[in-house]
């Protein structure tokens, strides 16, 4: 298994493996570094383990040869660790215990608890649990009077990464998202090359959240639910944003979440493109929206919903999607007036609805979608409503 979520999360994740390229250099050793055998660093969940680590980190990147520290089985408490390469050599950390964050949200300054950075050749692995303690988070409490609500800590950062593996580890209970591989927090640039596997991920937002400037991304075996979904936006909301190029959602099940598979962007909003986008071989059980493309994304009414979307879609396709709808409207393609949605397919969709209020129905606006194989329902057989439910 890639990465397992086990998320109680009220934010959203962003996952896995590889993104921008780095040089290494020329040093000594390698081998185990063990933080607790050699640093003694203690599994009683009051001493910071920010120290020994960041001193392990830095000796095993200093080396030639491969390195690997190990965090072993107990319960840590940790600050803040943030862990900079480029190191010399190949460099694993293998987690085997309990990592805590700080449960007070307040104490952090900056959106990150653990961050990678800048490394090459990373493997994180171990079988252990990185734990943000979110639940303070959630209440959202003391905002009005304190600034740490725009800087809450995402769980694992990983920034500036070539060739890395994240493979059996749990994050729970992030304060924001769980795991964001991105160039910088700052910047709108996203990520090339990010693999997805065999994942489980539970929490109360976005299952996965595909944010601008994504390319070539892979989402294959993620069990999804709760959630929003497997979305790619919201698109178009900052000025220069960069294209959505690339991504492909397959052999995925989503279990009584709100959307399964998404393209979401603003009405009235920044310019964009999002295109070469493909969902394949897709479980839906109980999802409200199970597809939806939805250009008039306007979350909480903050937008100029009579204006259309600026962000153009295209080479877009839904295959082989199959299970129930909880609501009526199981298939909604909604695309924006002033740039219609271009080649939209719809190919062997097997969705149905019981309930009083009717079997399944599919709605489209601004698209005139490939159909072909089995189509039930009919493909955008139903009038769209005079003021569409927002979805979330």
């Amino acid at each position: 298994m890639a990465i397992q979520f086990n998320c109680v999360s009220s934010m959203l994740i962003l996952v896995l493996l590889s993104i921008s390229s780095v040089e290494g250099q020329g040093g000594g050793g390698g081998g185990v570094i063990d933080v607790v055998a050699k640093f003694g660093s203690k599994a009683d969940e009051k001493r910071d383990l920010s120290k020994p680590l960041l001193v392990a980190w830095k000796e095993a990147c200093a080396t030639t040869s491969p390195a690997k520290i190990v965090i072993p089985k107990g319960i840590y408490f940790l600050s803040t660790a943030t862990l900079d390469g480029p190191c010399k050599a190949p460099i694993e950390l293998q987690v085997e215990g309990t990592v805590k964050a700080l449960a007070n949200p307040g104490a952090f300054k900056e959106p990150k608890w653990i961050t990678f950075n800048r490394i090459e050749n990373f493997k994180l692995f171990g079988g252990g649990l990185f734990d943000g303690q979110g639940t303070t988070a959630y209440k959202r409490e003391g905002c009005k009077n304190h600034d740490y609500c725009g800087s809450l800590p995402i769980n694992l950062r990983f920034d500036f990464l070539t060739n890395a593996m994240i493979q059996d580890i749990t994050t729970k209970d992030s304060k924001q998202f769980h795991v964001n591989p991105k160039h910088r927090w700052d910047s709108h640039r996203g990520s090339d090359g990010v693999n997805v596997l065999n994942s489980e991920i539970k929490t109360g937002d976005d299952c996965v959240s595909i944010g601008d400037g994504s390319k070539n991304l892979v989402i294959n075996g993620v069990t999804c639910g709760p959630g929003h979904g497997i979305s790619i936006g919201s698109l178009g909301l900052f000025k220069n944003e960069e294209p959505v190029d690339g991504v492909t959602v397959k052999n995925c099940s989503f279990t009584n979440t709100s959307n399964g598979v998404r393209i979401k962007t603003w009405p009235g909003a920044e310019r964009g493109i999002c295109s070469n986008i493909h969902f394949e071989d897709i479980t839906v059980t109980n999802v409200s929206s199970p597809i939806i493309i939805d250009q008039k994304y306007c979350p909480w009414n903050k937008c100029k919903i009579n204006e259309e979307s600026k962000v153009k879609l295209s080479n877009i396709s839904f295959k082989n999607i199959h299970g129930t709808s909880a609501l009526p409207e199981a298939v909604k393609i909604i695309c924006s007036a002033t740039l219609p949605c271009e080649n939209v397919e719809l190919a062997d969709i097997e969705i149905t609805h019981s309930g009083p209020t009717g079997p399944a129905v599919s709605q489209c606006s601004n698209v005139k979608p490939k159909v072909s194989g089995k189509q039930n329902p009919a493909p955008c057989s139903a009038p769209l409503p005079a003021k569409p439910t927002p979805t979330t």
